[in-house]
């Protein structure tokens, strides 16, 4: 029996973790909402790594043996790959909810609970917000986007200074391998974490909050599945990537992301496994934390669905050409706010109010946004593992 338990490998475990954690948050709430600290721990952890290993990644990506001519190649395929698959989404999730019509019939009423929300960014301050005033506090705060374009900016500035610049590439080639080793003793306490994440929501949620809007997380759930199914499963057929392999580098990231329902929480073994899987170090380290503010396949899917089904609920005939519009307001305000709390309910917060849509159906969902959290957080973070592989194939 225990060497059969030493056999499991950290797949298993964080099953075995998430299993434990809605178990006891079904069968003993209390207990379960107190699990909070121990999440916490394990996020802060995870979060002690994501600026050092993307700086050491991706500057010796650049400046050992890259060019910026190559890395500005690279950004373009990501960037034209992120906006392909991003439409995708959003009009698999426009047709979903068109056809469902999980608000038909709801009627929102008054509330306060939307108050709470900041309100949502500005375009100006999205742009702004990519530049960082100190990579110091950039790291302080985890802005992941930040800190790529500051480590892309100094990665190009020791490839340009050359043989001067060795001792710091190969200070940050050493930094990134540290880093994965930390990662590696820091995922010893994953089970644990993502096992308390989940048992905290199911404790405080309940599946009381299941019934009232059942119809709406069936839909996006559903809807979430035929993305990964028929679009993700497309793209890994004609850029011809191993299915087999990637499934193996990208599960437990994946699960990670689904019971934190944070990126971050993932995003070092996602850089890790992808390595491992093939992927260079250099793509790696520049496709999948950009992708984390311009490649929100599951954010993007919900935002489209979400949106239309406020207008429902609220009884309000939006027409093709205002749906459509709708889309493109989404799809231009969802860039670039990763870094911000609540990103994608102040996202749908400032789109309904251009529209004249009521205001309180954001506090609706409010209330079982932990749970579609889960699902379009581990749809992001598996759509940025894929891209860095279609961008590798793409480099061949």
């Amino acid at each position: 029996m225990g060497r059969a338990l030493k056999r499991l490998s950290l797949n298993a475990w964080i099953f075995i973790g998430m299993a434990a954690g809605i178990a006891l948050g079904v069968f003993a709430p209390g207990v379960a909402r107190q699990l909070g600290p121990i999440s916490a721990i394990f996020l802060r952890l995870i979060r002690s790594i994501i600026a050092p290993l993307i700086f050491g990644t991706l500057v010796f990506g650049i400046a050992g043996g890259g060019d910026l001519k190559r890395m500005g190649r690279i950004g373009l395929k990501a960037i034209v790959y992120f906006e392909i698959v991003t439409t995708f989404a959003l009009f698999l999730g426009l047709a979903a909810v068109n056809l469902v019509r999980p608000g038909a019939g709801m009627k929102l009423t008054e509330t306060s609970t939307e108050a709470a929300l900041p309100p949502p960014p500005a375009a100006g301050s999205i742009v702004e917000h990519v530049f960082p005033a100190s990579i110091i506090d950039a790291m302080a705060r985890g802005d992941v986007l930040e800190i790529v374009v500051f480590s892309f900016l100094f990665g190009a500035a020791c490839a340009a200074v050359g043989a001067k610049a060795k001792p710091v590439v190969a200070f940050c080639e050493a930094l990134a391998e540290v880093m994965f080793r930390y990662t590696g003793y820091v995922m010893y306490l994953a089970p644990l974490g993502v096992g308390a994440a989940i048992a905290v929501t199911v404790g405080s949620k309940g599946f009381g909050v299941l019934y009232g809007l059942g119809k709406l997380i069936l839909t996006m759930y559903a809807s979430l599945v035929l993305f990964v199914v028929l679009v993700l499963g497309a793209v890994v057929l004609l850029v011809r990537i191993p299915l087999g392999r990637f499934y193996r580098a990208v599960r437990e990231p994946f699960l990670i992301a689904f019971s934190t329902a944070s990126s971050e929480a993932a995003l070092p073994l996602a850089l890790e496994n992808m390595e491992q899987f093939g992927v260079p170090k250099h793509i790696v380290a520049f496709v999948i934390p950009t992708g984390y503010s311009f490649n929100l396949d599951g954010t993007t899917l919900y935002l489209s669905l979400a949106s239309v089904f406020v207008a429902q609920a609220a009884g309000v005939n939006l027409s093709f050409g205002q749906q459509l519009f709708m889309m493109l307001t989404l799809m231009l305000t969802s860039k670039g706010v990763a870094g911000v709390p609540r990103a994608a309910l102040l996202i749908l917060a400032g789109t309904i109010a251009t529209f004249g849509l009521p205001k309180e159906g954001v506090a609706v969902l409010l209330g079982i946004d932990a749970l579609m959290d889960m699902a379009r957080t581990s749809v992001n973070v598996l759509g940025n593992c894929l891209a860095s592989a279609v961008v590798a194939r793409w480099e061949e």
